[in-house]
């Protein structure tokens, strides 16, 4: 009977170990599956050089405050070696494409020889894919059976035009990134989508905003549960998009800029 009793309390301290043990490797598998803050930062290209409040020192010192651990950009996979080499070569940037954009050119790269960020390419776009969506574009204009499209097309893009004009925030980055600013952008993209998406194959609104998103979701899914922030930096029409795609994720904290905004006001 003493036996039995000695066997019972070994049974229990086994099971109260391996209870532990589990225990255990479920806390540091929590730890270690600790949720990227994810922000989406909304540009305006060109407009970065002339804007009086959204400019280029406006732009270094935002992304100085996120202080981003990667920064997935709005440049192709393919031009994105040739930017940096040239970057590190000659302290500018050469490649077409990148060039375009004031926010790679004046402000990212040259913040990425201070600060520890690493720069992900992430655009879908190619250079065919634009050619062949330029020509189809004029090939509708030009089209008299497509003149009801094209007057729905201009209609569209004249309205959210008119709204944004209204709202009197031109360039306003606290505008920018709100649901508001993304609502009255899709009024213009959504009958540009719905007329021409399908026509126009890759470069379709839709399409080209997959392909994005396809290379976007690469560097998620690769740096997934690191604990480490993560800044995307498209134009700001495509915002609306990734943000609706983005919320379907919960491996991701998303957070809003508006704290980062007020933080360097």
């Amino acid at each position: 009977m003493q036996q039995v009793t000695i066997n019972f309390s070994i049974l229990f301290i086994l099971l109260f170990s391996v209870t532990s043990c589990n225990k255990l490797e479920e806390k540091a598998s929590s730890d270690k599956k600790t949720k990227n803050e994810v922000l989406v930062l909304g540009t305006i290209h060109g407009g970065h050089l002339t804007d009086s409040v959204y400019n280029i020192d406006y732009l270094q010192k935002l992304i100085t405050e996120i202080n981003p651990d990667y920064i997935l950009t709005e440049i192709p996979p393919k031009a994105f070696k040739t930017a940096m080499d040239g970057f590190k070569r000659d302290d500018s940037i050469s490649e077409p494409r990148t060039m375009r954009f004031p926010e790679y050119i004046d402000v990212i790269f040259p913040l990425s020889k201070k600060m520890k960020f690493e720069i992900i390419p992430t655009a879908g776009w190619t250079k065919y894919m634009a050619a062949e969506r330029g020509a189809k574009l004029r090939a509708i204009r030009q089209d008299t059976s497509r003149a009801d499209d094209w007057a729905e097309y201009v209609k569209g893009n004249k309205l959210s035009d008119s709204l944004y004009l209204a709202s009197d925030k031109i360039n306003n980055p606290y505008f920018i990134h709100t649901n508001e600013y993304d609502s009255i952008q899709d009024i213009g993209l959504q009958t540009y989508n719905k007329l021409f998406n399908d026509e126009l194959g890759l470069g379709g609104w839709e399409n080209i905003n997959i392909a994005h998103y396809w290379n976007i979701e690469k560097a998620l899914e690769k740096h997934r549960y690191q604990g480490k922030r993560i800044l995307i930096t498209y134009g700001a029409g495509h915002k609306g998009w990734f943000l609706k795609e983005l919320r379907k994720r919960d491996d991701i904290e998303l957070l809003e800029m508006k704290p980062f905004l007020d933080a360097i006001e």
